[in-house]
């Protein structure tokens, strides 16, 4: 198999084996539910764009490829942190106030990430491209 699918499937489906695996000693339960909620910790965005960026790099050298991969993981290591994170913040807010006047609310909302579970989630996908590099 290609070594940079290989890796980027191996490190977003890893970060989400331990984020599944901390809900599970949070809780004592999983649901299905579990298996796609965005947010928490790590980050498997940015393991995936992580990754991307390291077993292109580590294999092809750099080129134009990677410094697209490299621009495209800035983007979602920004994005994880800032911009969901404060959109996720604005949700929490909103669901307050809806509890407060008893109204049903209707959305549902994700606080993005913190910057420790966005560099978590990067420490995975650099390790990952790391190991299927020099196997």
């Amino acid at each position: 198999m290609n070594k940079i699918i290989l890796a980027v499937l191996l490190a977003g489906f890893g970060a989400q084996l331990v984020k599944l695996t901390l809900l599970w000693f949070k809780h004592k339960t999983l649901s299905w539910h579990d298996l796609v909620v965005t947010g928490g910790m790590p980050s498997s965005h940015s393991a995936f764009v992580i990754a991307l960026a390291t077993i292109i790099y580590l294999e092809e050298g750099t080129t134009s490829v990677f410094a697209l991969s490299l621009v495209l993981a800035l983007i979602v290591l920004r994005d994880a942190f800032g911009v969901r994170r404060s959109v996720g913040m604005e949700g929490r807010a909103l669901q307050k106030l809806f509890r407060m006047h008893h109204l049903k609310s209707r959305f549902h909302y994700s606080l993005g990430h913190s910057p420790t579970e966005v560099a978590i989630g990067a420490l995975i996908g650099f390790v990952i491209a790391l190991v299927v590099s020099i196997s």
